[in-house]
């Protein structure tokens, strides 16, 4: 045995005993953090990352570290990380939802004015991500995201006092300050509690509350709109029980959330400790850095990152498409009021089936390029089949149409942002980063509610032929920056003389990130 190696093993060793049993004490693990310091000085991450596995490797000490019970971290975190989706995505829905209803009519709407209030959402929308992304990584997700969502509960409520267009406006424009940054927030918020091969199945789930949510939606709205009621029309209930609901959850998630992981009120000392070596091993670089925003910008530059706003603006265009107007296009096919509400559910209940399956296989085969591609052909091909036949000679086959439309606008947004995030260590410039693209893609709304308009009725050709240039842009980026990153990760491989897969190396020992021999794109 060589110096070198004796050295190394008395340096893992010597402090493990004396910190892992003030972690099964269950102290916090900053005491271990601490001791550890006085005993050799400031830890680097990587330091941090081998004392830790160390720990876990001593028999009786620690369960086996991928063991970790990581179930109660997913149930306890994500439970109300889903109700806080749903709620948010029942206020994106329910507008469409309450078009039904006739709250153009009885709001005295003209023209295009539905289209332009969801396009004019869209500006705040896109624009506040960046900025309330930037304040989630410095006050953390534990204030941030309940705040916002209170907030935009209370004026989704507020809604259904609207007496005109311009009111209505109003409201919605501060609505779409209030709801910016919180898909944004979310995601930033879980890559600080889930490695970079669970990502995708983890946001899947959180978003996919938001599918059976609009499904719910369309429920509630079933059950609403058969109220009769001349003072409190059926869209104004609407507003009151999915308004209150919102400001409910966010309520209790003030009191549940945590900030991160080693912060979790509900973890043990143990658990903790894992929690932090989890992602130092395959997820941060550093983990709980302190804000800075040199860091959080410093990798806005080259080509790559043009190509990441690209691919963040056009795949949303089909998803905003879904998403706001289902069922204005289901409505076309020649259904009552009621009928074109429940008919809706079920192309969102396929949807969200197809996400959590897509991004299940994406993390089990660590790999994004083609489960992307393939779920930008699926809504691809439901739009060309709407724009291609006429809906009302055809009501199966455009029904059938919905279904794909839902099935595949929904999975980029999961799996674009986990793309870029599982290759990007560095805490600060994640939530720059995820800000800006989530921005971008709301503001690609724009583009969509710009199209749907009331004389394309009711084939709204020149909607779809937009929305399926998008998809086919969108297409032609992802194709590139996955091969160009496969290249990539295949000439390391071949300078090293081994194949080394994203994972394989801790990433808190890529301190120079890409420029690491060892780093390989994800």
């Amino acid at each position: 045995m060589s110096s070198e190696t004796v050295h190394k093993d008395k340096i893992m060793t010597e402090p493990v005993d004396m910190d892992v049993a003030k972690v099964e004490e269950g102290q916090n693990y900053a005491a271990v953090d601490k001791q550890s310091e006085r005993s050799y000085g400031r830890l680097s991450c990587s330091s941090e990352t081998r004392l830790l596995s160390a720990a876990f490797s001593i028999p009786g000490m620690f369960v086996v570290e991928s063991f970790m019970n990581i179930t109660k971290i997913a149930e306890l975190t994500e439970l109300p990380a889903r109700c806080i989706s749903s709620t948010q995505s029942i206020g994106h829905s329910n507008l469409g939802n309450a078009k039904t209803d006739k709250l153009d009519e009885d709001l005295h709407f003209k023209g295009n004015e539905y289209s332009l209030l969801i396009l004019l959402f869209y500006i705040p929308f896109g624009l506040c991500d960046l900025p309330l992304n930037l304040l989630t990584k410095l006050w953390s997700g534990r204030v941030m995201l309940p705040t916002l969502m209170v907030t935009w509960g209370s004026l989704a409520l507020v809604q259904c006092a609207a007496k005109n267009f311009g009111g209505l406006l109003a409201i919605r424009l501060l609505l779409g300050v209030c709801e910016a940054g919180f898909f944004a927030g979310v995601v930033f918020y879980l890559t600080l509690f889930y490695t970079r091969g669970e990502l995708g199945f983890r946001l899947a789930i959180f978003f996919g509350s938001a599918l059976l949510a609009a499904a719910f939606s369309g429920l509630i709205s079933y059950g609403v709109f058969r109220i009769k009621d001349h003072a409190v029309k059926g869209w104004m209930w609407l507003f009151i029980i999915e308004g209150g609901l919102t400001v409910i959850v966010g309520t209790v998630a003030f009191f549940w959330l945590p900030s991160a992981a080693e912060h979790a009120w509900f973890l043990t000392g143990t658990e903790k400790a894992a929690a932090r070596a989890r992602s130092l091993r395959d997820g941060s670089r550093c983990v709980g850095s302190e804000f800075s925003l040199k860091q959080a910008f410093g990798t806005w530059r080259g080509w790559r990152f043009a190509g990441w706003c690209v691919i963040a603006f056009t795949y949303p265009v089909a998803f905003s498409t879904t998403s706001n107007f289902l069922p204005q296009i289901v409505q076309r096919l020649g259904y009552s009021t009621v009928k074109t509400n429940l008919w809706t559910v079920a192309p969102n209940a396929v949807g969200f089936v197809v996400l959590l399956t897509v991004a299940k296989s994406s993390d089990y085969f660590r790999e994004r390029t083609y489960h992307i591609i393939f779920s930008l052909c699926l809504s691809l091909t439901g739009m060309i089949i709407l724009a291609s036949i006429d809906v009302l000679g055809n009501k199966g086959v455009a029904y059938f149409a919905c279904f794909l439309m839902a099935a595949g606008s929904y999975i980029p947004s999961v799996l674009v942002h986990s793309w870029h995030n599982n290759n990007n260590l560095e805490e600060n410039s994640r939530s720059a980063t995820t800000g800006l693209l989530v921005g971008l893609g709301n503001l690609a709304g724009i583009l969509s509610a710009a199209t749907f308009r009331v004389e394309y009725a009711p084939g709204y050709r020149p909607t779809l032929i937009a929305t399926s240039c998008c998809n086919v842009a969108c297409i032609g980026f992802t194709l590139a920056m996955g091969v160009w990153m496969k290249r990539q990760n295949a000439r390391r491989d071949a300078e090293l003389g081994v194949v080394i897969r994203a994972g394989d190396v801790d990433t808190s020992s890529l301190v120079d990130g890409e420029k690491s021999p060892n780093w390989r794109f994800f």
